[in-house]
């Protein structure tokens, strides 16, 4: 759980300072573009870090199946902010890309962490 709280502070954090700095104003675009890709990565380092405290041999499937899930998510939700709530594409998907990018390195880190220290 401890990845799962630096990435959702360190995506809070940083949404603050935009909203703070932002002139015009950027939100909810940027608030929503955060969001989406901070569920897919904390879902994804939570199930993750279960499965892997069960049976570490799982952790391939598991994130196999997340593939799956957050490609389907992922494509609902952009769709439905850009067409459902009408939020303005260029500030949404600049945030969407950039919080996209960041949480799933942050991500990457944990995984390289966390099956390296099960080969040990």
């Amino acid at each position: 759980m401890i990845p799962v709280s630096w990435m959702a502070g360190a995506s809070l954090l940083s949404w603050l300072a935009v909203t703070a700095l932002a002139r015009p104003a950027v939100n909810p675009e940027v608030l929503l573009g955060m969001l989406g890709p901070l569920v897919g990565t904390a879902g994804t380092v939570m199930l993750t870090e279960r499965v892997h405290a069960v049976a570490p041999r799982g952790v391939m499937r598991a994130l196999l199946f997340a593939f799956g899930a957050k490609v389907v998510f992922f494509g609902g939700y952009v769709v439905a902010m850009l067409e459902v709530l009408e939020l303005r594409p260029v500030p949404f998907m600049v945030s969407f890309t950039c919080y996209f990018v960041a949480l799933y390195g942050i991500e990457a880190l944990f995984l390289k962490r966390l099956l390296q220290e099960g080969t040990r």
